[in-house]
């Protein structure tokens, strides 16, 4: 009991667990877990649900000052940071508006600098908040794909922490589920089931909510995978899991827990998963392993990586197991038999003639078109798949991960220069669609830097996005309006840019591109007239403009 009391002590005292608060007026039910797995990256805080609607009250979680404001079209929307005594910062994303006050602050600033996207950094007590203070109301905004409050808990490194760890009651009595188990040869000579190739292994199912499997023949070094998600009470979302620990004959050999992690690091979560069945089959598995040149910081002690060394003719047990936050707990057991083979299904190599180590720079150029990768950008050896056309390059396929940029480059030289205003690099979606990708334009060479492999092609774009009215038209009275909404759209390269005006004067429109909306708040009183004339201006990304004009009356 005293060294149940001690730890207890401790955990407290390295998290201090009264000191948060919901930030909402509704129980806690999750939408998306701390260190979740997304897409590049693991998920930095808790999505906590809104009742699939907007505008709930968002309370300070404790006492601070707001430190720093974020508004952006994507990301988290718009986003309020605020420092607390501590050392601790919360983050409040995808929010619909901020409390008046700040609201406030915030137009005063956004007009001041002509612009809907804006980064504020208040001074220490500049805007001082109480713990259980309204701060700002739940939204949808940015890269959100439905209405909920994302929050987050950092610490003093600016690291997002699991913010369970400071005492939030999150109902749970559910297990995490095991979808998928898989069986991975990590040398030459490695086999499992007569097999070298990636294995899916039959899960079967005990009365006890546990795993097992047939026995597995093996030799060499292996590794297992899983597909596994966890679910909260009162919500069916499939979110992350908190532990994932494996042990081979009782002896634990890995362990990952999302307790922390660093930003530096997210997009490293590409390591951590198998990226090539991922981007093939829209599914994660987990490796219960680690491969070379892996920082990431979830690992806990690992003893030769996580990997199992099969001798021929011994036995081994090879026991998951995964546990969610609360301690519910699946165990998925694993009986393996050493046996050498000779009469194996080889693994297919993919032999090209560019080779580009993870440890050394990679360039390749032909036809007018060049590629460079710098070192470190690959993590592993990897032999690319290059093909050079006159406009379009494949570059790979995008069953491998980058860790930084590549740089890819068109000479353009056949094309006359009022031409070349026109044109960008694209990169082509698996149905043909051509992206934007950020074009470089430098004298006769178009680049873009990229972390995705895929096929690149010169696009030109000669057409201006399209604007229209949607709660108005040209000469309509408009007094009851509350808002000021266009809608504005661009079919290739994008938008890039808008600006709108009444009367001349600057108003303030914010851009929702979930559903391609300009939206002007007439609560800002920058339109007192009664008569006032409208100019919308909307440009694409390769400098296509639309100016768009009406009149309208207000009282």
């Amino acid at each position: 009991m005293l060294l149940c009391s001690i730890f207890t002590l401790n955990a407290q005292q390295k998290f201090p667990q009264e000191y948060f608060e919901n930030p909402l007026n509704v129980p806690i039910v999750l939408a998306g877990s701390f260190g979740e797995l997304r897409s590049n990256h693991f998920h930095s805080g808790l999505d906590i649900k809104t009742e699939q609607r907007e505008g709930l009250e968002v309370k300070a979680s404790a006492a601070g000052y707001i430190s720093r404001i974020n508004i952006q079209h994507y990301g988290y929307g718009k986003a309020l940071y605020i420092q607390h005594a501590n050392g601790y910062t919360t983050v409040y994303g995808h929010l619909q508006k901020l409390a008046p006050k700040f609201e406030e602050y915030l137009k005063q600033k956004q007009y001041a600098k002509e612009s809907y996207e804006i980064e504020l950094f208040p001074k220490p007590g500049e805007l001082a908040v109480e713990q259980g203070e309204l701060i700002a109301y739940s939204g949808n905004t940015g890269g959100s794909g439905g209405p909920h409050l994302h929050f987050e808990i950092r610490d003093g490194s600016q690291r997002p922490m699991n913010a369970q760890l400071f005492g939030f009651d999150i109902a749970d009595t559910r297990k995490p589920l095991i979808e998928g188990l898989f069986a991975y040869s990590l040398d030459e000579d490695a086999h499992v089931n007569n097999s070298q190739e990636r294995l899916r292994l039959p899960l079967i199912p005990l009365q006890d909510g546990s795993y097992t499997t047939r026995e597995v023949q093996a030799c060499g070094d292996i590794g297992f995978g899983i597909n596994t998600v966890d679910q909260q009470n009162m919500a069916p979302n499939r979110n992350g899991v908190y532990k994932m620990q494996a042990s081979v004959n009782g002896d634990t050999i890995f362990e990952v827990t999302f307790d922390k992690f660093s930003f530096a690091e997210t997009r490293r979560l590409n390591q951590l998963i198998d990226y090539e069945y991922y981007q093939t089959n829209n599914n994660r598995i987990q490796k219960l392993f680690k491969n070379q040149n892996n920082p990431l910081s979830i690992y806990g002690d690992l003893k030769n990586e996580g990997k199992l060394n099969i001798q021929d003719s011994l036995d081994y047990q090879y026991t998951i197991k995964v546990t969610d936050f609360k301690g519910n707990e699946t165990l998925v057991r694993i009986p393996i038999k050493g046996s050498f083979s000779e009469n194996i299904n080889k693994k297919v190599g993919n032999e090209t003639p560019y080779l580009a180590k993870s440890t050394q720079s990679f360039s390749a150029n032909a036809n007018g078109i060049d590629v460079y990768i710098p070192a470190g950008a690959l993590y592993d050896d990897t032999f690319l798949e290059l093909t050079f056309d006159p406009t379009s390059f494949v570059v790979h396929k995008d069953e491998v991960p980058l860790q930084s940029n590549m740089t890819i480059g068109f000479d353009v030289t056949e094309y006359a220069p009022e031409d070349r205003e026109k044109f960008f690099i694209a990169r082509l979606s698996q149905y043909g669609r051509p992206n934007y990708s950020t074009t470089y334009k430098k004298g006769n060479r178009f680049s873009t830097a990229t972390r995705t492999f895929g096929t690149y092609k010169l696009v030109a774009d000669i057409t201006p996005p399209k604007v229209s009215p949607v709660n108005f038209y040209d000469g309509k009275w408009i007094s009851e309006n509350e808002t000021l909404k266009l809608k504005i759209t661009d079919d290739l390269s994008g938008i890039e840019s808008f600006r709108a005006t009444v009367n001349g004067k600057f108003i303030l429109m914010e851009y929702e591109y979930k559903n391609a909306t300009l939206t002007h708040d007439f609560s800002d009183g920058v339109v007192t007239d009664t008569e006032n004339d409208l100019k919308v201006i909307v440009t694409d990304n390769v400098g296509n403009s639309t100016t768009y004009t009406a009149k309208f009356f207000r009282k």
